[in-house]
């Protein structure tokens, strides 16, 4: 079964990579530039409180998080 892709805004998911590890390197504009401590890295638009695009929530999740969607709705829960 297809987990539920949330509906979050860049603010809220710059929040979430806070809290599993993720710090804020660089703002250039409106995206925030974040890595983790194993190196693994991502960029998030963050436009007022606008929802992210689902495709590219997706993208994040899957390319540079390197999750799946089961675990980041997991950590959505905590």
């Amino acid at each position: 079964m297809r987990d539920k892709l949330p509906v979050i805004s860049g603010k809220e998911l710059v929040a979430i990579l806070q809290r599993i590890g993720f710090e804020v390197i660089r703002i250039k504009g409106s995206h925030h530039r974040m890595k983790h401590a194993d190196g693994r890295i991502t960029t998030v638009p963050v436009h007022k409180n606008d929802p992210l695009p689902k495709g590219l929530l997706r993208k994040i999740i899957r390319e540079d998080l390197l999750i799946s969607l089961e675990e980041f709705n997991q950590i959505l829960d905590k």
